[in-house]
């Protein structure tokens, strides 16, 4: 675990610090990303990024996203904002939309992805915060809201690209809801598609096949 093995951006920030406080940082920086899989691991070395570098942009927006991915949504909003007014960079707005979701606010969800900042955001974060916009109006009980948020009928003439999938599912789970499956069943088929990989989780993956419980036909005479 060494600090070069951050993003070169990342370390040009952090050159604003001492050189050992810095490389402190960068060690927890990198040990937030290598234990995502553990949320409250990543949490604690990003939080202690964020400690010692408070005016360093990317270590509040680290300690937000590990603190959104451990469910710690009040300070993942605190986080995400501040990285935000340091920054100007307006990326993880979708995330910060979604936290307000996590504190049962759909009404602030809404007004987030209402913004005139979510303009700023390339299609793919778009699509996202439209993502998290139709689960706030399913939320608040108005699911035919829900479908309309994700816009099924401007999306049949996007060329498919592989992010597409995550919004084609929701898309497909909104139709559920509101009692249109056989729609639904066409947006995961272009889900599965352009997401053979199954990142979108669009369809259930195979089980493993038990080697002991495959029955071997006799041959032929």
């Amino acid at each position: 675990m060494v600090a070069v093995d951050l993003d070169p951006g990342v370390r040009r920030e952090l050159l604003t610090l001492a050189k050992d406080n810095a490389e402190v940082v960068a060690r927890h920086l990198v040990m937030a990303a290598r234990t995502a899989e553990d949320p409250e691991l990543s949490y604690a070395h990003a939080r202690a990024a964020a400690s010692r570098a408070g005016r360093i942009a990317v270590a509040r927006e680290t300690a937000g996203l590990a603190a959104y991915a451990a469910g710690r949504y009040d300070e993942a909003l605190r986080e995400l904002r501040t990285a935000r007014r340091l920054s100007g960079d307006v990326r993880h707005l979708p995330v910060i939309a979604d936290a307000e979701r996590g504190l049962g606010r759909p009404e602030r969800a809404l007004e987030t992805a209402a913004s005139p900042e979510a303009e700023k955001l390339e299609p793919e974060g778009r699509a996202e915060l439209r993502i998290v916009a139709s689960g706030a109006r399913s939320d608040l009980g108005d699911r035919e809201a829900a479908v309309l948020e994700l816009s099924p009928e401007r999306l049949t003439g996007a060329r498919p690209l592989p992010w597409h999938a995550r919004t084609y599912v929701a898309c497909a789970d909104a139709l559920v809801a509101v009692g249109r499956e056989g729609e639904a069943q066409s947006w995961l088929t272009r889900a599965r598609a352009v997401d053979p990989a199954n990142e979108s989780g669009a369809f259930a993956p195979e089980p493993p096949v038990d080697s002991d419980a495959v029955v071997h036909e006799e041959p032929a005479r």
